[in-house]
């Protein structure tokens, strides 16, 4: 939260000035647990005058439209406005709207206040007797003391005369709350950043996590052990301290009895700890991190022990969860999952697991999985969501299930795909490779995507509440990066009810949106995709991505590039010549007319005929550069023909065969793409 409130103030505070022509050299926000503070430079001391011309309604509109205009243009009557005449739409109003430059310390102190009344704080209080008051400050914490300066580099900057609910602008601030609690005066940002450093307060947070994860290492290295790093807990924890002192706790060693990963989860989320391994190896040791905010002068025994305190109390409940859960096999929680609903039009847990199993079996022939494991792997996939340990940390949900289904002896597959099911969970996470586990990990986000189409829930602009786009990221990385070859459609048509087709074909086209979006990452352009995917029939994802591969390589040559050019002046042609006639050039073209015709003419017919048979059966064979290279031998004749031939004949039968001859261009290019949604 801390990060996301400095952006803030900075994005908030420098488009302000923008906003009112003020530019300047660079910014820089800062955020400790106790403060929040902006360093803008290169502000000029007076910013310059500002003259805009600003269009209104068309003469004669509305009362309404006028009204509106001069209160945005600042404007008491339209005596006060011009008007100018355009050609096409008529006279229009005009108001030239002339600012002077205003002193900066003056603009400064109408942005501020405004800012910080409503500064856009996740959560945020009311305190003291103003808060009784209707539009009482609200502040992330009670608001102590505001420090407000600006002033050129060689003169003493001046303090920014604003106060809010009280509090004035000043000078005065306060170091570390315990350590340096005394106030103290600031002038420049320089300044106030070496007196927090006398004060105990490190202003910068990316310095606090250097200097957390230097000791952290330097104290484990000490011990000889190594430090389990973890970057989210670490910008958490330097969020958390003005001063970091790393000190190190210990648990007695039969809490190593529970798994590691309940013994991170343990310790991260109740104490804000790190782990550590014995040096060189992957074993977890008896020992913690902990950050303390202050110096204390016993070397931080108290503090240490205090925290060994909880640790060990939340690592007995830990283990009293370890020895509960495994004392009961995973098949026998099932039950308890058709009382838990998974949402309230899609039934429950249980009904869901008997969907995933039954697609999961379908699926698993497919990519080269036993069924009879897929399927059981799918039915105990989520039994892990009724155990005690995930049900205290629901970030463990599929590790433990691992964890239990092999000391309950269920085959390694089995135990792999309940962990590994809900992979991918991000761009960075990796796609299962056994074979069980990519059959369960497909039916469990298939069936996801299939369930809130079916209840028209889908994604809207940047509200996606489950995570459906995640889902189909996920099918599409494990189907391409694992080679797979699916059809999409024949997987989903049947599980919709009613308007099946429309339905698929809208999951489909939600599908080419997700690829497009994983191809453009690669370097890919997502017209091409398009261009695939107009085809019918195009579900499996792996084809699409050799096609689209392939269609690109080609257009990046001089005869994909050429012949690109020449399909787009005939697709013109028969555009404007269908028009006008009424009618669509759709049939074939008469070889014997076309032959009969000039020499360009018939050579196009002729290399259409061949290239359109070759290309036609280079796609059903997967050979996509071969569709490629026969297509790429029609760039001569077509541009020979539009140099050489006149489409628009006299002659009414030799016009339209020229069409048809061009149709048939259009025809030949789509056995591999539609030319029409390529750009270019």
């Amino acid at each position: 939260m801390q990060r996301r409130a400095a952006e803030d103030l900075k994005k908030l505070v420098t488009d302000a000035l923008v906003e009112r022509g003020f530019l300047y050299e660079g910014a820089k926000a800062f955020a400790t647990p106790r403060r929040l503070a902006l360093h803008v430079a290169g502000l000029p001391a007076r910013g310059e005058a500002v003259r805009e011309e600003r269009r209104g309604p068309r003469v004669g509109a509305p009362e309404a439209a006028v009204q509106g205009f001069l209160k945005s243009a600042g404007l008491d009557s339209l005596a006060q406005a011009t008007t100018v005449t355009d050609p096409k739409k008529g006279e229009f109003y005009l108001a030239v709207i002339e600012r002077p430059g205003r002193e900066t310390l003056d603009v400064l102190a109408e942005i501020i206040p405004g800012i910080i009344r409503s500064f856009p704080w996740p959560k945020s209080m009311r305190w003291g007797a103003a808060s009784a008051q209707p539009g009482a400050l609200r502040w992330v914490r009670p608001l102590q003391s505001i420090v407000a300066t600006f002033g050129p580099e060689t003169e003493t900057p001046e303090v920014v005369p604003f106060s809010v609910e009280g509090i004035s602008a000043g000078t005065t601030t306060r170091g570390h709350r315990f350590l340096a609690p005394e106030p103290f005066e600031v002038r420049r940002f320089d300044d106030y950043v070496q007196a927090l450093e006398r004060a105990d307060v490190i202003l910068d947070a990316d310095r606090r996590k250097d200097i957390i994860l230097h000791d952290a290492k330097d104290l484990a290295f000490a011990r000889g052990l190594d430090l389990v790093e973890d970057e989210g807990l670490l910008e958490e924890v330097a969020g958390l301290v003005e001063r970091p002192v790393v000190l190190m706790g210990s648990f007695e060693e039969r809490f190593l009895e529970i798994p590691a990963e309940a013994i991170r989860a343990t310790i991260r989320a109740n104490q804000k700890c790190f782990v550590l391994r014995k040096s060189g190896t992957e074993e977890l040791a008896p020992a913690f991190l902990l950050v303390s905010n202050l110096v204390a002068s016993d070397g931080g025994a108290a503090i240490t022990a205090g925290n060994e305190r909880v640790v060990r109390a939340r690592l007995s409940d830990a283990k009293f969860f370890w020895e509960t859960d495994k004392a009961t096999k995973l098949e026998d929680r099932l039950p308890k999952l058709d009382s838990i609903v998974f949402h309230e039009k899609l039934g429950t847990q249980g009904e869901r697991v008997a969907r995933i199993a039954g697609l999961a079996k379908e699926i698993a022939p497919l990519v080269g999985a036993d069924p009879v494991l897929a399927e059981r792997a799918a039915r105990l996939a989520k039994a892990d969501l009724v155990t005690e340990m995930v049900g205290e940390f629901p970030e463990l949900q599929g590790l433990m299930g691992r964890k239990y289904a092999a000391l309950q002896g269920e085959h390694p597959s089995v135990a792999a795909a309940i962990e590994e099911h809900y992979k991918p969970v991000g761009p960075s996470d990796r796609v299962p490779t056994d074979p069980v586990s990519i059959a369960v990990a497909l039916a469990d986000k298939l069936d996801t995507l299939v369930g809130f189409w079916a209840i028209d829930e889908k994604p809207t602009g940047s509200k996606d509440p489950f995570a459906l786009r995640r889902a189909a990221l996920g099918v599409i990385r494990a189907v391409i990066e694992r080679s797979l070859r699916l059809s999409l459609a024949s997987l989903v048509e049947g599980r919709f009810t009613g308007t099946s087709a429309e339905r698929t074909a809208d999951l489909l086209a939600f599908f080419a949106d997700r690829l497009k979006v994983y191809l453009r990452d690669q370097g890919a352009r997502h017209d091409l995709i398009d261009a695939v995917f107009a085809l019918p029939g195009q579900d499996d994802l792996l084809l699409v991505v050799r096609r689209v591969e392939a269609l690109g390589e080609f257009l990046g040559s001089d005869d994909g590039k050429n012949l690109l050019a020449g399909y787009k002046r005939a697709a013109n042609i028969l555009r404007i010549e269908e028009k006008k006639d009424g009618r669509a050039y759709d049939a074939e073209p008469d070889a014997v007319l076309a032959a009969s015709g000039q020499p360009e003419e018939r050579a196009l017919a002729e290399a259409l005929a061949a290239a359109r048979r070759e290309a036609s059966a280079a796609v059903a064979a997967e050979d996509f550069a071969g569709a490629m290279r026969a297509l790429s031998r029609l760039r001569a004749p077509v541009d020979a023909f539009f140099e050489k031939v006149t489409v628009n004949a006299d002659d009414p039968a030799l016009r339209q065969n020229r069409l048809l001859l061009l149709n048939a261009l259009r025809a030949a290019t789509r056995e591999v793409a539609d030319f029409s949604r390529i750009e270019g």
